[in-house]
């Protein structure tokens, strides 16, 4: 092995007294510093022959008995601990910076080992600190998780995302800080018994669901059947007899025959006007009436048709409601508002129509019919 020699380095301006060979640093190994000079130290860099440069990096050899200061990389790259560096600030944490350090004056090598050292020591406290803040951090996660799953198992009314599907292992709980996945092969007790329960509760909402399906549809066809022999009994009572020999042979439409039954159960409501649902159109003629929108045109899909209850009613619009209602005593009368908007322009006038919907039961059909009611149009 060959002689220990002193610190090498390539900058003539960082040359400092070195301390003769001892017999502990007879092993060396030389390593990079890499550090940077503010604007005054690449000033003073210069004046010492230097090269001025930001980013200086130089050659050092390291004892032994030092090696602490030195970093390895994957690649086997040495270096000496000046970065990432660490500085404590308010509260007594300590920061990590990624930068490595910058100097006023190019450093001496026993200014670059006495900060690697501080650095190493300071890096030893960060990472214990980081360690206990993350200990503390699982056990606080821990400790809400296992509330979240109390919760859980506590309330029969809370379900598990539908999707992804619960599964006997693993299920996602959507809670106020987000979506939580619990897996029983990595909980505590009680969290890990909520995948099994939710699963559960999955199968058992299937199961509930299907039940009432089925019960649904049957109840469908119940009604389907019941309003099939009121459509029966009305062609047979009814019915022309051509209406009822297409019935006979199964080829009279139920809408038809429906429709049918409306006019004779609306008769003494003919001489009133239907609403007929031509929206595109009335709200056309109505723009048209302002010089702006006087070329508007509306098609189907260019307008909006909402509707609701009215909650107040013009003295012409009872009448109107009080006469019908004289004429068909069975029927159920009720004044409705529709508001029509057209898309294109949203700040265009809407229509505002006024409508009666008359409702009737006969059997087990319910019919329905819509009647213009006075003074239909206004602006809003």
């Amino acid at each position: 092995m060959e002689t220990a020699s002193p610190t090498l380095i390539r900058r003539p301006e960082l040359v400092a007294a070195q301390p003769g060979p001892t017999a502990e640093s007879n092993r060396m190994l030389t390593v990079a510093a890499v550090y940077h000079l503010s604007e005054t130290g690449r000033k003073a860099s210069l004046l010492h022959g230097g090269d001025g440069h930001t980013v200086q990096r130089l050659q050092v050899s390291v004892p032994a008995n030092r090696l602490h200061l030195v970093a390895v990389s994957a690649r086997g790259e040495a270096r000496l601990r000046l970065s990432p560096r660490f500085e404590v600030v308010e509260g007594q944490r300590i920061r990590r910076i990624e930068e490595p350090p910058s100097y006023d004056a190019p450093p001496t090598i026993d200014q670059l080992f006495k900060d690697a050292a501080r650095n190493h020591e300071l890096e030893r406290a960060y990472l214990a600190e980081r360690s206990a803040w993350r200990s503390t951090r699982r056990d606080t996660e821990r400790t809400w998780r296992n509330e979240v799953a109390a919760g859980f198992l506590a309330d029969p009314a809370q379900r598990a995302m539908v999707h992804p599907a619960p599964s006997p292992t693993r299920c996602v709980l959507v809670t106020p800080q987000g979506r939580v996945q619990f897996d029983a092969h990595d909980e505590d007790i009680p969290a890990r018994d909520v995948p099994a329960e939710a699963h559960r509760r999955f199968r058992a909402d299937l199961q509930q669901a299907r039940v009432r399906t089925k019960t649904e549809r049957t109840e469908g066809l119940r009604l389907h059947d019941k309003r099939k022999e009121a459509i029966a009994a009305w062609v047979n009572a009814h019915g022309s007899p051509e209406q009822r020999a297409r019935h006979a042979a199964g080829l009279l439409p139920m809408d038809e025959a429906i429709e049918a039954m409306t006019d004779e159960a609306f008769a003494p409501l003919a001489v009133y006007p239907r609403y007929v649902r031509d929206g595109g159109l009335c709200l056309q003629a109505f723009l048209r009436q302002s010089p702006r929108y006087a070329d508007a045109v509306v098609t189907p899909t260019d307008f909006r048709s909402t509707g609701r209850k009215a909650v107040a009613a013009s003295a012409g619009q009872w009448a109107r409601l009080q006469e019908m209602q004289a004429a068909v005593p069975a029927a159920t009368i009720a004044l409705h508002v529709r508001e029509l908007t057209w898309l294109v322009d949203p700040k265009a006038p809407r229509l505002i129509q006024h409508t009666l919907v008359v409702t009737q039961t006969v059997g087990a059909l319910c019919i329905r019919r819509e009647y213009h009611a006075p003074n239909t149009e206004e602006t809003h």
